[in-house]
Formats: structure tokens, C-alpha cells, sequence
């Protein structure tokens, strides 16, 4: 009966990889044990004697109440915490993990090996939602989210007593019914050996499970330590993370170096084409993804004379604000001494409503939201010239389908709001499928971590080359461990005091977080080629005005958004 329940369970889970088919493996193990017992009970017992017989049927209950252990705690995993964090913890039946400890994340597995013969241990560590009390707190250093020595014995203890009371239930139902079925068999009570050899091997089971797991897993008994993907990576890195501040602002002599070359450059360009006194400096930034690189951001504002900075969005990884302020991305901001108008990307939100980065980027004095939450629009004045945006309505986990579509609403409403206004200068959306049909004097987006230009749309890199995460991408194709990172962009927008664009300064580089950064690419645009609107002849732009806000909102009435 196991052995036909095993194979049905077998067919029908697909070859998913989970709980359900680490439990079909255990009632497969379970199958020669059902065979076993079915042979000695229908005449195999009249082979050898009596005693020989018990024995057999006693080994072969103590090795059936083992597996029925380890499947009811894949069944029912036992879970152990510590302050921020928590885990899922079951046995493994299977013969090749003996006296190895699995703990999968989705960064990768690490597995631990040791010298025994206890079961496999398999573990899903978590993150608990306490995690971002902790993350909010001032001055947060790595030590503070380790869990401490007694945090780790109390959860150990907690979780091996949880754990082997599954077991010994698990072994103890498997008795029960090995029981009850000799007694239906016999129409009356199972004999008082099979009683006893069941009590038994229960307890040989239980009792010889729970030493060998002790004796096992020990410190002095550790073997082996791997991690597989990702996880491996940032195991064989471990400094990288250390403080990217700090490498951050270790390269900034070779900003400094970068941004002399573009000035020779600007020197050297046609004569006219460039502004000797522009009416604005814009820097245009995009795609920070929880990099806390604001010391290159702040040489870049100084060395380039900057106005002001747009970010079209992804400033964090995972939407939350709890993220940005482990990273130090908003003190980071507020160094930089020039307004930051922000635009939200597809990864600054865990849900269409979600609004917590906005009012956390608020509190940022420099800041400016291009959508506030409270919605309706801000149109910023800098200098006379005009800026304008709206955020993605996408968030960090929504199916990632139907994109170019999920954009539309964003972008009509936005049209809507601005409909018998002069269009602005500058418009900014965080991916380049919401500026399709916008109208303004450029357009700016991210999202795509590679620059482009289409016409007057312009699309800039990453700033951090996609943050830290994206640097833990291992090269298959050796075995150096190396990392790679994306290249690192921003670009540099000046307006002339005709109010349209005068030059874009694109700036590519890389390997900045891993502190050997390399140059890629300088280049210089005509400003004319982008921005085609004709002059204006009675509007004029000029340099050091002040910065003006003006509230937009869409139109009431029928057919309004």
C-alpha cells in the first residue's frame, strides 16, 4: 500500500523540487520496508527460526520508524528564530546528504559537511519582518544584524527539541499501525512480541537518531563548507560589501581625472557649440540600487559646477525605505548641497500604493518629488528652464509582465495634468515605454542600466553599475571567482539661456566597487540635434535663479483620470 501511495506521489508531483517531493522520497524509502513486512507476514516467518524471524522483523521496524520519523518532519518542519531572522528545519532521507547540513537561500545553497552518520539536515533561513526595526536604527554596522552566540544556542536547542519530538511522533504512528494492521490481520491483539520489538525499535530508533544527530553535528567534526551560485560568490568576496562608502571615496581622484579629461575636451569641441555660460547644469542619474556612491556624486557636483540633479528611480533593490536607510543613501543625498528631483522606479514600492520611500525621500531637505504622494505633480523652475515628471506604477515583485502596458495609465494621467500647458523643458519617467507621446524639450529615463539616445528621449546607465548586488554575477567560465560588474554612467545636461539644450556630456565607466575602476567612455552631443523645438525670442533662461515650485494637478470633470 506505501509502496503504490509512493508511486502515485511520484507521478503526480511533476518533478517539482519542494517539500512535497522530499516527502514522496521518504514514502518511497518507505516501499521495501511495506514489501518486507508483507513477505514475512503472508509465509516468509516459516523460513529459518523463530528468533532469527523476530529479529529480522525488529531491524526492520527500527529502519521503518527512522524513515517515518524524517518524513514527518519533512511534513511538518520545525522552525527556530533568533532576533531578525528565522528558518525552516527538516530532516533529509536521502543516502548522499548523511552527516551534511543544507541551507537553501535564494542567493544560492551552503552546505556544511561533517563526519557521522546522522540524517541530512535541511534548512530554509528567512528573514523575520522585526529585521526592519533594526535596519531603521542610526549608525546600523553589520555586527549588529549577526545574531549572537546565545541567540544561536538558544534557536539550536529550540529547533533540535522540535525537530525530534517530530521524529518520535513520526516513529511512534508508524508502531501504531504496524500494530493495528498485525492485529486486524489476526483478528485479536497483535502478539506480545511484535508489541514489544514495536516499543523496541521505537525507541532504538528515536534514541540512536537523536545521539547520532548530537554527536554528528559538532565544531570539531566540520569537514566541508561550500556555497553554490550567488552565495558562493559573496563567500569568496566577503569584503566587497565591507563599506562601499569608503570605495566610493577611494575613486574619486579617478573622477576627478575623468571629468579633467571632458573638460579638455569641451575645450577642443567646435567653436559655438557649447555655452561658455550656461543658464543650467543638470545632472541626470538613474539606477542607484541601495550603491551608497554619493562621494563620486558629490565630486561630480562640485568639479562640474551642477545645478541641480535628476534621478529617474530604482534608488533601492527591494522598495523599502528600511533598504535606503541601511545603505546611507538619503544622508547621502542631502551632502550633495543642490536640489534632487526624483522620480519613482519600478523598484522603490512593494505594492501599487505603496508610498513609503516617497515620504521618507521627503524628509531629505534637498529633495523634490516630480509626483508627490498626495498626488497630482510638482513642475520644478530652475533658472527659467522647466522640469517635469511622473513615477513608474510599477513595484518590486509584480509579475513583470506587460510592462510597455503597465505604463500607460502613468503617462496619460501626466498628459492629462499638463494638456494646455506649454510643455516643459525636461520631462522624467523612470522606463522609456511611459515617454512615448509625451511632449517636452527632452525626455529622461532609466531602468534599461545601458545609455541611449532616440531622437530627443535620452537614456542613462546605472550610476553604480546596478549597486552591489549586480557585481555578484560569477564567470562561469573560470574559476577565479572573479566578479562582474555592469558599467557605471551618468550624464551631464547644460541648457543654454535660450532654455534649450546646449550639450549632453555622457561619462561611462566600471569596476568601481570593486576599487579598480576603468575608463570607458567620454563623449560630447550637440545639445541642437536633441532638443529641436525652434527658439523662443521672448523667453529667456539665466544662470543662479532661484529654484520654483508649482503645484500641477489633472483636470475634474468627465473622462478625467
Amino acid at each position: 500500500l506505501l509502496a503504490a501511495v509512493a508511486s502515485l506521489g511520484v507521478g503526480l508531483s511533476g518533478g517539482s523540487f519542494g517539500l512535497h517531493e522530499r516527502v514522496v522520497a521518504a514514502l518511497t524509502a518507505l516501499g521495501p520496508f511495506a514489501v518486507a513486512v508483507g513477505v514475512w507476514w503472508s509465509g516468509g516467518h516459516r523460513v529459518g527460526s523463530r528468533r532469527l524471524r523476530h529479529g529480522l522483523a525488529a531491524l526492520v521496524l527500527v529502519v521503518g520508524c527512522v524513515l517515518a520519523g524524517v518524513a514527518a518532519t519533512a511534513l511538518a518542519p520545525a522552525t527556530a528564530h533568533t532576533r531578525t531572522y528565522q528558518a525552516t528545519v527538516s530532516l533529509d532521507a536521502d543516502p548522499a546528504h548523511v552527516g551534511r547540513i543544507v541551507a537553501e537561500t535564494t542567493f544560492g545553497d551552503a552546505r556544511v559537511g561533517f563526519s557521522g552518520l546522522a540524517p541530512g539536515i535541511r534548512a530554509v533561513p528567512q528573514v523575520r519582518a522585526s529585521i526592519a526595526d533594526v535596519l531603521a536604527r542610526p549608525q546600523l554596522s553589520l555586527a549588529s544584524l549577526r545574531p549572537g552566540p546565545g541567540e544561536l544556542d538558544a534557536a539550536v536547542r529550540e529547533v533540535a527539541t522540535r525537530l525530534l519530538g517530530r521524529f518520535a511522533l513520526g516513529a511512534l504512528l508508524l508502531v501504531v499501525v504496524v500494530l493495528a494492521v498485525a492485529g486486524g490481520a489476526r483478528r485479536r491483539r497483535p502478539p506480545r512480541w511484535l508489541v514489544g520489538a514495536a516499543a523496541a525499535s521505537w525507541l532504538v530508533a528515536t534514541v540512536g537518531t537523536s545521539a547520532a544527530i548530537y554527536t554528528t553535528y559538532q565544531p570539531s567534526r566540520q569537514q566541508s563548507f561550500t556555497a553554490t551560485e550567488v552565495l558562493g560568490t559573496l563567500q569568496r568576496n566577503q569584503g566587497l560589501l565591507g563599506d562601499v562608502e569608503t570605495r566610493a571615496t577611494q575613486v574619486t581622484p579617478y573622477l576627478r581625472n575623468l571629468l579633467a579629461l571632458s573638460t579638455a575636451l569641451q575645450q577642443k569641441y567646435a567653436a559655438g557649440a557649447l555655452e561658455s555660460d550656461p543658464a543650467l547644469r543638470v545632472l541626470l542619474v538613474s539606477d542607484v540600487h541601495g550603491g551608497n556612491q554619493y562621494p563620486l556624486m558629490r565630486t561630480v557636483v562640485r568639479d562640474q559646477s551642477i545645478d541641480v540633479v535628476v534621478d529617474t528611480g530604482d534608488l533601492v533593490n527591494f522598495g523599502t525605505a528600511e533598504e535606503g536607510e541601511a545603505a546611507g543613501v538619503f544622508d547621502g543625498i542631502a551632502s550633495l548641497g543642490v536640489p534632487y528631483l526624483f522620480v519613482r522606479g519600478n523598484h522603490d514600492a512593494t505594492s501599487a500604493g505603496d508610498t513609503a520611500l516617497l515620504r521618507r525621500m521627503a524628509r531629505v531637505p534637498n529633495v523634490v518629488l516630480l509626483q508627490p504622494p498626495g498626488g497630482g505633480y510638482t513642475e520644478v523652475t530652475v533658472g527659467g528652464v522647466r522640469i517635469a515628471g511622473f513615477d513608474d506604477p510599477r513595484w518590486f515583485g509584480d509579475s513583470g509582465t506587460g510592462t510597455r502596458a503597465a505604463q500607460l495609465p502613468a503617462r496619460d494621467a501626466f498628459r492629462a495634468a499638463f494638456a494646455g500647458r506649454t510643455p516643459p523643458d525636461v520631462v522624467a519617467s523612470h522606463e522609456p515605454w511611459a515617454l512615448a507621446g509625451v511632449e517636452g524639450g527632452v525626455l529622461l529615463n532609466g531602468h534599461m542600466h545601458v545609455s541611449d539616445l532616440e531622437g530627443n528621449r535620452i537614456q542613462v546607465g546605472t550610476f553604480t553599475g546596478g549597486g552591489p548586488f549586480s557585481h555578484f554575477v560569477a564567470d562561469d567560465a573560470t574559476t577565479s571567482g572573479e566578479l562582474e560588474g555592469q558599467g557605471s554612467a551618468f550624464d551631464v545636461l547644460t541648457f543654454g539661456t535660450d532654455c534649450r539644450l546646449s550639450s549632453l556630456t555622457r561619462y561611462r565607466f566600471h569596476d568601481v566597487l570593486e576599487g579598480r575602476p576603468s575608463y570607458d567612455d567620454v563623449s560630447i552631443v550637440n545639445g541642437s540635434g536633441i532638443d529641436t523645438r525652434p527658439a523662443d525670442p521672448g523667453r529667456t533662461c539665466t544662470p543662479g535663479g532661484a529654484l520654483e515650485q508649482e503645484a500641477v494637478t489633472a483636470p475634474a470633470g468627465p473622462g478625467a483620470p
